[in-house]
């Protein structure tokens, strides 16, 4: 059964800034966590950081791709996948460089995560690493941000192979 959680709050550029998203996240992590695209709110988890903008803190600047590609270390237990939801965000938050393609992300993203690791997804869609990456859904976190602004859908997905 899918957990099914709701609340309102602001929307804001950097997600995890917001008290009630980066509280939910922190509940919701578990681990080792790989936060791909971090922004500049440090998270009160076992976090390690990338962001391509090199003005964010974080242990990397590589996109994102890339660093999942080249990874040889200790696998995570969480990856937090948060990027720049449409071309135009991109292109705003990394100054004119575009997001790696997000099918190849979640594509790599197995080979980074630990058995029964979990990925968590801000975005607008429910379902995205999906059963045929070998991913179970867990929770939705609906994410209302009022007047005519899109609601975020964050999703839980639990790796089962």
């Amino acid at each position: 059964m899918v957990q099914f959680e709701h609340f309102r709050c602001p929307l804001h550029r950097y997600t995890f800034s917001v008290v009630p998203i980066r509280n939910w996240v922190e509940k919701v992590c578990e681990g080792r966590v790989l936060n791909l695209f971090a922004g500049q709110t440090l998270l009160n988890v076992y976090e390690l950081r990338n962001d391509l903008h090199t003005e964010m803190p974080a242990h990397y600047h590589l996109d994102a791709l890339e660093l999942l590609r080249g990874w040889t270390g200790e696998k995570f237990n969480t990856i937090l996948l948060d990027p720049p939801y449409a071309f135009r965000k991109s292109m705003e938050l990394y100054k004119g460089h575009v997001c790696s393609p997000f099918r190849q992300l979640k594509d790599e993203i197995p080979h980074c995560l630990a058995q029964s690791g979990i990925v968590i997804t801000f975005g607008y869609h429910s379902v995205v690493m999906g059963k045929n990456r070998g991913f179970d859904l867990e929770r939705i976190a609906l994410l209302s941000h009022g007047g005519a602004i899109h609601d975020t859908i964050a999703s839980v997905e639990r790796y089962t192979l």
